[in-house]
């Protein structure tokens, strides 16, 4: 890894963070009079990244090394007000999200991308013990700007894509930090939650996205599941009601419209040890061409072992012209981005794929955890594209203080195919190293 990468931009985050130490310090309960709380929320994140080969995605780069580093401040108020019966909340929070040098590997960013936004802007209702039938805050209903998850994120994860400046000549740009995704906000929604933390529960959800890089697509989201100690059975519905006509026609063409059923289910079957989770999606197009995705998978936790080891496998399989919609790493790193740099970068983005993954989690102590993340891709439609490749993740997660998360990543990646012969690597079917430093402070 070039010293280039390793002290300067490493020296540049570690100020920045400890600047912003004193700031965060400062923050959290601006007033409460038992009624009403208003407390002031204050984040910074920062990373820098060096990939030593780049990717042909955007067609605006050449064989050879990218470093780029990015940044997300997101600040602002969260409001609660206790009713007799309930309570109201909400929030209203800015993100500022920037990305420097020379832009991400892939090329989706250039490291000209900077803005400030509104980031959270939502109220709501939560109904107490007012419907005991329905269990405590058995009625949640919001409206706003909000991030919203679906399960553990194989369909809808936040709004989480953010391209830069580096195609379509900046139109799909959402202002930096392309790795980080400092913004995850559906623009518009309305969210309607029945139901408590057990038993029967369901989701009602008009969602409307101001993101370009998605045609802006406005979701209709039902869902229904049965929540117990021991496992969760859910079912989803979504339909695509409507697109941006350009951007659709150009990003997504057979998205308007798309209709989304699917079946998911979690739990340990009262095995504390054990870990089972599986997912199918079933889209249907107006066109009668259907694709789906679906994945399995299993995991054991040797809690009797030293620093108890977290071992697990899984195998996600992805249709040739599957739309992978809005999906995010729900529970842990690696959950649906599946490879550092595949998932970022390289290719494939859970589309025409089938994935083996194999995870080992380590917990030396009650601040530090240790992985390893491997994967193998294999392409099913090879006649346009060929995105076969190996990677192996190894990272870090150390709670240094109370505010202060860092977390190291190093990735071996290496291509089946270079981009002449189909593969997006350019220039070479090389090993690629790939590292990268996080910095996250949080009040």
């Amino acid at each position: 890894m070039p010293s280039r990468f390793i002290t300067p931009h490493l020296a540049r985050l570690s100020a920045l963070t400890l600047a912003l130490l004193p700031l965060l310090s400062q923050a959290g309960q601006l007033y409460d009079n038992g009624t009403t709380q208003i407390s002031y929320k204050l984040s910074a994140t920062l990373a820098a990244m060096h990939s030593s080969e780049n990717y042909a995605q955007s067609g605006n780069l050449s064989e050879g090394d990218s470093d780029w580093q990015e940044g997300v401040l997101q600040y602002g108020v969260d409001i609660t007000h206790a009713l007799r019966h309930g309570s109201l909340y909400g929030a209203l929070n800015w993100t500022s999200t920037a990305s420097w040098e020379d832009g991400d590997a892939a090329g989706f960013s250039n490291g000209s991308e900077r803005t400030t936004k509104i980031e959270d802007a939502y109220a709501g209702w939560r109904s107490g013990d007012l419907v005991p039938a329905l269990g405590e805050d058995g009625i949640d209903f919001s409206v706003g700007r909000q991030y919203i998850q679906v399960g553990d994120g194989f369909l809808i994860a936040g709004d989480a894509l953010n391209v830069g400046n580096g195609i379509a000549d900046g139109l799909l740009n959402r202002g930096g930090a392309y790795y980080l995704a400092g913004r995850k906000d559906f623009d518009q929604t309305a969210v309607l939650r029945l139901g408590g933390q057990q038993g029967w529960r369901g989701d009602l959800m008009w969602l409307k996205s101001d993101n370009p890089s998605q045609a802006r697509p406005t979701l209709a989201v039902a869902t229904l599941e049965q929540v117990t100690a021991e496992h969760t059975l859910g079912a989803t519905y979504i339909r695509v009601a409507d697109t941006d006509d350009a951007l659709g026609a150009m990003l997504y063409p057979q998205r308007k419209g798309e209709r989304v059923y699917s079946l998911r289910a979690s739990g340990n079957m009262g095995v504390p040890e054990l870990f089972l989770s599986g997912e199918f999606a079933q889209q249907q197009r107006n066109n009668d061409d259907d694709e789906n995705a679906w994945y399995a998978e299993a995991g054991w936790t040797f809690t009797q072992l030293p620093w108890q080891p977290q071992l697990g496998y899984r195998y996600s399989r992805f249709s040739s012209g599957y739309d992978p919609l809005f999906y995010g790493n729900g529970r842990d790193l690696g959950t649906w981005f599946q490879g550092e740099v595949a998932a970022n970068y390289a290719g494939p983005f859970n589309t025409n794929a089938r994935v083996h993954h194999l995870g080992l989690k380590l917990t030396p102590t009650d601040q530090l955890s240790l992985g390893v993340l491997a994967y193998r891709f294999d392409t099913i439609d090879t006649s346009n594209i060929n995105l076969d490749g190996n990677e192996v993740d190894l990272y870090g997660v150390w709670q240094a203080t109370e505010k202060l998360t860092v977390i190291p990543l190093l990735g071996l990646y290496r291509p089946g195919h270079d981009a002449s012969e189909g593969g997006s690597q350019l220039g070479n079917r090389d090993r690629n190293l790939y590292a990268q430093l996080i910095l996250s402070v949080n009040y």
